[in-house]
């Protein structure tokens, strides 16, 4: 097929960025005949798919993960190429002319010096000889160069909180979080930022220029690492009739496979010595007086995976050992019941005891995460459901609302009902019992992607979006869910997220340049 699709200059192209020709078919083949809607059957709820954790289970379970943490197999990896462009929309519109001052835009403006960039706005405003009362002077200033830039920035550079007499960036707060919680025995905290290559510099001039100061309070120190979306996993557009889309001088146009791409990433991390990670986005952290709970529940969900892996170790040993009692299997039947709510196939389907083996390394023997969801408190959004498979299978998965049916009543009904919402937080174990890395790719279900309508240079095009790295990309994984506080989630979408309590530090909470002890 890539033979008829595809010119010589084309294969050159892909050659180059590492993109094979029969993925590049394949994709084309998705948007000619787009898999079907993933089928919801029920929201999963405390007692049916999602896990409860009590203050009687916190001493056993964080006594696994400072354990764990002390002998460095924890590390935090953390999405971060996002830019803010998204953030700034109404101010944009104000800047070209296309809005008044009216709704969030007033909203910014007479919140003006609750933000913690004001200050910085002040100087740059100045700079240009502007006035901080002219809209326009403020506009120029905050969302374009030579001034603060915000618009084209992504979200871990901006400025996020007060913190006593200084600001921090979102950045930074992941640098204090993981400081308060995946530190070593010596004192390391390994963490890494999947970044867009051009603002890469920005990250390590800025990691340079705090690095010191947050070093010496916590007795830490920090082996941060930074990578880019392999271009490998780019997509390529096709036009409105499902044809590659070709740019003016005839090349194909390859764009961003989403953040389903960067379980590449991971997978490398894995290869390089990585064992148990946390996952959590860019933009979903708070001031100080607000990190005790989040660090707790981290500590709790990462312990939780622990216990976990240790019990399906512990059985992967004895039935690798080779015939396992009867007894054995029941029990293990029953442990994948109650701790990841998965239905085994009855023992009759199987033809004998080695052949029900086998079936229990096969669901056992494979990546594991425990994903925190908090209850839904505003509108409906993807969250984990319980999920009927084209082969008539049921599991638990995290699902988009993209992926559910729009024109189905019953299927938007179902997912009006969800109580909880996608992950806050993720601990993941990424080896076997011998240590072995897990082929990630192994375990992604090609056909959760997303097609979308966009456009190039003023043409529309059809894109599309790989697996997304916590549904798609790791559903064949061992997954369990548990509910964590709402104190936990905390995402800075919109500006004005930037003005809900849980990013104002109040002025009581802490004194200038102080920084928080380490729990």
């Amino acid at each position: 097929m890539s033979e008829d699709l595809f010119t010589a200059a084309d294969l050159s192209q892909m050659a180059a960025l590492g993109i094979a020709p029969d993925e590049a078919s394949r994709q084309v083949e998705l948007f000619r005949n787009p898999p079907a809607h993933t089928r919801v059957l029920r929201p999963c709820r405390v007692g049916d798919g999602i896990r409860q954790l009590f203050p009687s289970d916190h001493p056993d379970l964080l006594a696994v993960f400072t354990a764990a943490a002390a002998e460095g197999r924890v590390a935090k990896f953390v999405p971060a190429s996002g830019a803010a462009t998204r953030m700034f929309q109404p101010l944009l519109a104000a800047l070209n002319g296309a809005a008044e001052l009216t709704g969030e835009a007033q909203i910014f403006f007479d919140s003006l010096p609750l933000f913690a960039f004001y200050d910085d706005l002040v100087s740059a405003v100045e700079r240009q000889s502007g006035r901080i009362d002219d809209p326009q002077a403020v506009l120029r200033a905050l969302l374009l160069e030579p001034g603060l830039g915000y618009a084209e920035k992504p979200k871990g550079l901006l400025k996020f909180h007060r913190e006593g007499g200084e600001t921090r960036t979102a950045f930074e707060e992941h640098l204090v979080e993981a400081a308060l919680t995946i530190r070593d025995a010596e004192g390391t905290c390994e963490l890494h930022f999947t970044v867009s290559a051009q603002h890469e510099e920005g990250f390590a001039r800025l990691l340079d220029e705090v690095r010191p100061r947050y070093e010496a309070h916590f007795g830490c120190r920090f082996e941060v690492t930074f990578s880019h979306q392999h271009r490998s996993t780019d997509t390529l557009a096709v036009d409105l009739d499902n044809r590659p889309f070709r740019q003016d001088d005839g090349t194909l146009l390859f764009r961003p496979g989403g953040h389903g791409s960067l379980i590449a990433n991971l997978q490398s991390l894995a290869a390089a010595g990585w064992d148990v990670v946390l996952v959590k986005n860019i933009d979903n952290v708070v001031p100080d007086s607000r990190k005790a709970v989040g660090v707790l529940w981290k500590k709790l969900l990462a312990g939780a995976l622990l216990t976990l892996q240790a019990r399906i170790f512990a059985y992967l040993e004895r039935l690798e050992a080779g015939s396992a009692p009867l007894e054995l299997l029941d029990e293990i039947d029953r442990f994948l019941a109650d701790e990841f709510f998965r239905p085994v196939p009855p023992k009759d389907t199987f033809c004998d005891a080695e052949e029900r083996r086998q079936m229990l390394i096969h669901l056992l023997d494979r990546p594991l995460r425990v994903c925190g969801v908090v209850r839904i408190q505003g509108d409906p959004g993807g969250g984990p459901f319980w999920v009927e498979s084209p082969g008539g299978g049921i599991s638990m998965q995290v699902v988009e609302t993209s992926q559910i049916a729009p024109e189905s009543p019953e299927q938007q009904t179902i997912l009006r009902s969800a109580s909880h919402f996608n992950p806050v937080d993720l601990a993941c174990a990424l080896r076997d019992r011998h240590g072995r890395v897990y082929d990630l790719e192994y375990f992604v279900d090609p056909t959760t992607i997303f097609i979308s309508s966009k456009s190039h240079e003023g043409r529309p095009l059809k894109a599309l979006e790989r697996p997304g790295l916590w549904n798609g990309a790791m559903a064949g994984w061992n997954t369990i869910f548990i509910e964590v506080p709402p104190e936990t989630f905390a995402p800075v979408k919109t500006m004005l997220d930037l003005l809900r309590p849980e990013h104002q530090n109040p002025a009581s909470a802490s004194t200038p340049g102080a920084l928080p002890k380490v729990i």
